[in-house]
């Protein structure tokens, strides 16, 4: 009997220590699976890793602990009660990421961090600013290939053109140039940068240059790149659609070691498209791999270089027919219609190479430190308005034919970039402090060799070319007659709006009347500063101090060298108050710094200073504040998260045309904005298998000082009060009978605008309504997603800068679009 006994209870104690385990392992918010988990049996060599499924099967007591995890969640220990069972991780913020050199795990429309706010990892719901922020799966389901796409879902942004330019909070964007990874590069805003290796895009509202220097008022756009995974994952997708667009990308990453301390991921795109605007095309390629080195728990390394090419055209814009008796049609000509001509050209080549060291001496203190190099360069050919209508021997206005000029340039730049900085934890008392000191180093540098040739003007009998018609001397032009109608003869020939001509134009036909070197440069930002993050109890409090010095050099290394220097101490309050721990309550108050250097491209008065050796900077710097107060909350279990916010933005020393006769070009710093406004985003699960992505702006935004006294009161240009979108994807469940398949649903809501340099007609208010359908098979690594944008096929335009400068937008197209993951 006594022998019975123990034989059983051996064999119990054999089935309690190795029953076959089968679990689950799924994202406790999203309630996606996890693929590349760890579970194992603490206290012996039984594990397993979960497949692409987020299952796993291992041999472990049926009533012992097991341990999971995986990187960018908490680490959890649950007992295995039953065969089959599923554990949910938490996503947490990793510990050692003061600089992010490890990718985002999760795949949503929601993302709880930013490290580019206040320079080290911290939750939004904690940081007191507005942060806007469109994730790579929100961008992937909208098919938002391009940054003007992504960023329009944000509240407050507003394209103002095809370009890469934008209106934030009624502000319009005047620094030429992106922030990548928190460090600014150098480049016009022409042409769109593509979205493929961007992790997430950050919108931080307002004046941001207690954190970046040189920060537009409006807010600042920081792209963040995709970075290596500890887990294996691959993806590749083609992609075919309207207007001849063929697209490729891919995005693999994962260890290159048995121990996970040597990551990779490679992202790449290659495109060919056309447009639904005459002559336009725009293909890009992109390569950018990165690399992690993560030794211990201590050190951190992380390697990023971005190559881009951009070839296509510069698309100026729908010019129309001036208006009649104050009356603007804007239908007038097709939204096709291009001024330009088919052997134009824009190319643009950049490269950046990105280092980041992180390391934690003990527990107390840390370095980080950022480096980024970046060389740019632009070959442009292009045909292009004056910007004004013909006018016969009489002065009198052609409103059919619009002035023509011919440019050709060339320019190149080098940046350099560093970040460094320490970071102090410590106690006192119950209170905990983040102490951050800091220096940051920009030099933007023009190199020589850039030039711009133009031919504009008309043609005298002599043979030389004037360049402008003046009606008193009417006599000594050459003319033409077009339409019955006689008109000094141009140097390039007119644009006819009632019969557009595409041919081929002989550029050596042309008198290049202006040839003009663009003068070396360098731009430098010095600056150091301190940021205390203060917590206690239910109170965060941030303070931060910069002290920035900005030198603009003209005519660099070469005669006629000139240099002006413009310093400011930049002060940020804000204040988090935790009324319960899903909602916290904030304010903040910020300014804003910016030499006139880095505005006078996009200010409708500083043309004088384009592409000359004069320098801006001569004048007092641009300077703003903000003023905001928000509510940041969490909901239904963290699955949503909401922001709201009020916010007021002042700027002033906008550069005025000094209204002197003698001296037309002459400016002065009198200008004056201010913008006032509500926002609501709203993003997350509504159930597991439902995202939402929701946005809303009222902004009030006028002109409190300009030379012009009518304007005073105005409204501010490119700016709707009232702006909106949504967004939405519903995957069908596995018991239903729409099974693999999901649902895509957007509206966007603009309501009308100001022309940026006309204020004879308003842009009108629109409402568009896309669409997707997506098919993933069960079990399958395969998904076929349609997408269907402007449904109704409305006409509209996004923005205006005059008559000859109208930005239309798509009518309706769709793309199709094919992603395996492996």
């Amino acid at each position: 009997m006594k022998t019975i006994f123990t034989l059983i209870s051996l064999l119990v104690s054999v089935y309690a220590h190795a029953q076959t385990v089968t679990g689950n392992v799924v994202n406790a918010r999203t309630g996606e699976p996890i693929a590349g988990a760890t579970v194992r049996s603490p206290g012996t060599d039984t594990g397993a890793v979960t497949d692409s499924t987020g299952q796993f099967t291992l041999d472990a007591p049926a009533s012992g602990p097991l341990q999971v995890s995986f990187v960018g969640f908490k680490t959890t220990t649950v007992k295995a009660r039953e065969r089959f069972f599923t554990v949910e991780l938490v996503p947490e913020i990793i510990e050692l990421q003061t600089v992010e050199v490890v990718g985002r795990v999760a795949r949503d429309y929601n993302s709880e961090y930013s490290f580019s706010a206040t320079k080290i990892a911290a939750l939004n719901k904690d940081i007191p600013q507005s942060i806007g922020t469109v994730t790579k799966e929100l961008m992937a389901d909208r098919q938002a290939f391009q940054l003007a796409d992504a960023v329009k879902i944000v509240s407050g942004v507003t394209p103002s053109s095809f370009y890469n330019q934008y209106a934030i909070r009624g502000i319009s964007q005047n620094e030429e140039g992106q922030i990548i990874n928190g460090m600014r590069t150098r480049q016009y805003y022409f042409l769109q940068p593509l979205t493929t290796n961007i992790e997430r895009v950050e919108v931080l509202k307002g004046p941001a240059s207690a954190a970046f220097s040189s920060a537009d008022p409006g807010g600042s756009i920081n792209l963040v790149t995709k970075k290596p995974l500890a887990v294996d994952r691959k993806e590749v997708s083609l992609s075919a659609g309207s207007f001849s667009t063929l697209r490729g990308t891919l995005d693999f990453t994962g260890p290159l070691n048995a121990s996970k301390t040597l990551l990779y991921r490679v992202n790449g795109a290659y495109q060919e498209a056309r447009s639904y605007r005459d002559l336009v095309r725009n293909n890009a390629l992109l390569f950018s791999p990165s690399f992690s080195y993560i030794p211990n728990q201590k050190t951190a390394l992380n390697a990023e270089l971005i190559l881009s090419r951009s070839t296509g055209n510069l698309d100026r814009g729908q010019p129309i027919f001036g208006a009649v008796a104050g009356a603007t049609n804007l239908n007038s000509t097709p939204i096709s219609l291009n001024l330009g001509a088919s052997n134009d050209f824009f190319a643009s080549k950049e490269l950046i190479i990105t280092g980041n060291l992180a390391h934690k001496f003990n527990d107390r203190i840390s370095v980080n430190v950022s480096y980024m190099k970046q060389t740019w360069e632009e070959d442009l050919q292009e045909h292009r308005t004056t910007n004004a209508f013909a006018v016969d021997l009489t002065n009198k206005p052609v409103t059919s034919l619009a002035t023509m000029q011919f440019v050709q340039r060339k320019q190149f730049w080098n940046i350099d970039n560093l970040n460094a900085y320490f970071n102090f934890n410590f106690n006192t008392g119950p209170a905990t402090h983040d102490l951050l000191v800091g220096y940051d180093l920009s030099d933007w540098q023009k190199m020589k060799g850039g030039g711009q040739n133009a031919a504009r003007g008309f043609l005298l009998k002599d043979g030389s070319v004037a360049g402008s018609f003046v009606l008193a001397n009417a006599a000594n032009y050459q003319t033409i007659t077009t339409g019955g109608v006689t008109l000094p003869r141009p140097n390039v020939n007119y644009f006819d709006l009632n019969n557009p001509s595409y041919t081929i134009r002989n550029v050596d036909d042309y008198v290049l009347n202006s040839r003009t070197p663009l003068p070396a440069a360098l731009t430098t930002t010095h600056a150091v500063y301190a940021q205390e993050q203060f917590r206690w109890n239910k109170i965060r409090l941030l303070l931060g101090l910069r002290y920035e010095s900005f030198q603009d050099i003209t005519n660099y290394q070469a005669p006629g060298e000139s240099s002006f220097t413009k310093t400011a101490l930049l002060p940020r309050l804000g204040l988090t108050y935790s009324l319960t721990p899903n909602l916290n309550l904030y304010g903040t108050y910020l300014e804003g710094f910016q030499g006139q250097s880095n505005t006078v491209t996009l200010l409708p008065n500083t043309g004088g200073f384009y592409n000359t050796a004069k320098s801006a900077n001569l004048f007092e710097p641009l300077r703003s504040d903000l003023k905001e107060i928000g509510a940041k909350a969490q909901l239904f279990g963290g699955r949503i998260s909401l922001n709201a916010t009020l916010y007021e933005i002042n700027q002033r020393n906008l550069l005025l045309n000094a209204n002197l006769p003698a001296f037309p070009d002459s400016l002065v710093t009198r200008g004056a904005e201010r913008s006032r406004g509500f926002e609501m985003d709203l993003a997350g699960y509504l159930l597991p298998n439902w995202q939402i992505n929701v946005s809303y702006s009222y902004i009030d935004a006028i002109i409190v000082s300009d030379n012009e006294v009518s304007l005073v009161g105005a409204r501010k240009q490119n700016t709707p009060r009232h702006s909106g979108n949504l967004w939405t994807r519903y995957n069908f469940g596995a018991n239903s009978a729409l099974s693999d398949l999901g649902i895509g649903l957007g509206i966007q809501y603009s309501d009308s605008k100001i022309p940026w340099f006309s204020r004879a007609f308003e842009v009108p208010a629109y409402t568009l309504f896309d669409m997707a359908l997506y098919y993933k098979p069960a079990k399958s690594n395969v998904q076929i997603a349609l997408n269907v944008n402007n449904l109704t096929n409305k006409t509209y335009w996004v923005g205006a800068q005059n008559y000859l400068r109208l930005f239309p937008g798509a009518p309706r197209n769709t793309m199709l679009t094919l992603t395996y993951r492996f």
